[in-house]
């Protein structure tokens, strides 16, 4: 349990899936005959990684404020 609990927060975990994204978005904007569509594959990437950063701030404000036991 420990193990998922820490590979759920891991900088690994986040990397990879930041990776994936990109290449899945950077290949769909290509097939749908974007531009630039390896800069424009930045934003859905760029959106995963900022939601992962913010939402540890956002957990301890909720548990702080909301979570009374």
């Amino acid at each position: 349990v420990e193990a998922d609990k820490a590979w759920e927060t891991s900088r690994t975990r986040i990397i990879s899936i930041a990776v994936i994204t990109y290449l899945a978005a950077a290949l769909v904007l290509y097939y749908i005959g974007v531009k630039n569509f390896l800069q424009s594959a930045l934003i859905p990437t760029g959106g995963f990684i900022l939601s992962t950063q913010s939402l540890p701030l956002l957990k301890r404000w909720w548990i702080k404020n909301f979570f009374k036991e």
